[in-house]
């Protein structure tokens, strides 16, 4: 045990300017950054109860757990929708739009087809990804072959999605109850198989949604097509120059992140339900999903990588399940939404900040050891 601490501690030695210069590092300081204002925020709306009201912040989600991982789901999907396209030099702000799409196609399944208990769930949440897909591949057509920006259709794409799912919902009466504003229940044989986590929606996805998050990391890190996808992200003129067919990929890149994002509606309302009887339901009030803006600052913090999307995703959910508590000691749950922005602010900035120490780092130690050679030389 002494000899692994002794090793673990050499290591850190040896490599703490590359330590100070990782992501991991900028990520930590702009958690760290973000946390110290939203204490300054709290200590100016209320002093006297910004104490208790910050500890509620940050711990209050371990008494949530089961909520953390249920609402930690749809945002690490949508999550891995943006973090997958950016690897590709794409920005799919976009996400929104095509979770709502999976969404719709999963509810559309879930009441619309009578199937097998074994399969129902199956069936809406392969339609789900196929609805995202659809949603998705649009601006990266247009974008392969009249270079428009992917920026822009996307977020149109977002309106145009949320509007004509309402449409098709308020007008369908299997799917839609007018008095309640709402779509009907789903039957139990399309839900999610639930965690058994009592008073939770926590269920079977948020497992399947880290599956898919590992093999997303072994798509870009292990083959070629990752590897194709993450060259023409850094440089794509020299991809193209190399082979690399630019078009095809971005069209594939889009393709898979709107999947990845329908999947993350599909998760959300195929969720069980604590209510006996009852399940997840869907009100078509005109209002973009909140969910697809949460997975870019997920995948932002996260630095597009899979693996870190996992985790970013669970801190956010964290602590906007602290954030909601906060109200107890007279806050409102919007502070963690400030929270979360100085975080994704300051993260770009921490990034900065870390190469810049790795870089000081790096030239202390080169200026010591070339005294340490001078000296010697000298004897």
């Amino acid at each position: 045990m002494n000899n692994f601490i002794s090793n673990l501690l050499n290591k850190i030695k040896h490599n703490y300017k590359d330590i100070f210069s990782s992501s991991f590092f900028a990520t930590l300081m702009a958690i760290m950054i973000g946390m110290f204002f939203g204490l300054l925020v709290m200590l100016i709306a209320n002093p006297s109860n910004a104490m208790a009201g910050f500890g509620k912040l940050l711990f209050g989600g371990f008494t949530k757990f089961g909520d953390v991982l249920y609402f930690a789901t749809p945002i690490l999907m949508t999550g891995l929708a943006v973090g997958f396209a950016f690897k590709m030099g794409l920005f799919n702000i976009g996400a929104s739009g095509q979770y709502t799409m999976g969404l719709f196609f999963a509810l559309y399944v879930g009441l619309m087809w009578d199937l097998p208990a074994g399969i129902h769930w199956i069936v809406a949440v392969l339609a789900a990804m196929i609805g995202g897909m659809l949603w998705g591949v649009i601006p990266g057509i247009l974008k392969a072959h009249l270079n428009v920006n992917e920026v822009i259709t996307s977020i149109m794409l977002n309106y145009i999605g949320v509007y004509l799912v309402d449409f098709l919902i308020k007008n369908n009466g299997t799917l839609f109850i007018s008095v309640e504003s709402r779509t009907k229940y789903l039957p139990e044989s399309v839900q999610s198989l639930t965690l058994g986590i009592p008073g939770s929606n926590a269920n079977i996805t948020f497992i399947i949604a880290v599956g898919i998050a590992v093999l997303m990391y072994i798509i870009l890190k292990k083959t070629t097509f990752g590897y194709e996808l993450v060259a023409t992200g850094m440089n794509k003129h020299a991809s193209e120059y190399a082979g690399i067919n630019y078009k095809r990929n971005t069209i594939i890149a889009m393709l898979i992140s709107g999947g990845l994002a329908g999947l993350g509606g599909a998760f959300a309302i195929l969720a069980p339900s604590n209510i006996a009887g009852a399940s997840m339901t869907y009100e078509p009030v005109g209002i973009i999903a909140a969910n697809g803006f949460n997975g870019i600052a997920v995948a932002l913090l996260g630095n597009s990588n899979p693996v870190g999307i996992v985790f970013s995703a669970l801190f956010i959910s964290h602590i906007q399940r602290g954030g909601t508590q906060t109200s107890l000691f007279g806050y409102k749950p919007e502070i963690v939404d400030v929270v979360i922005s100085i975080i994704i602010y300051f993260s770009a900035f921490a990034l900065l900040m870390s190469h810049s120490i790795g870089k000081y780092l790096k030239s202390r130690k080169e200026k010591k050891e070339l005294k340490n050679e001078i000296s010697k030389e000298g004897k």
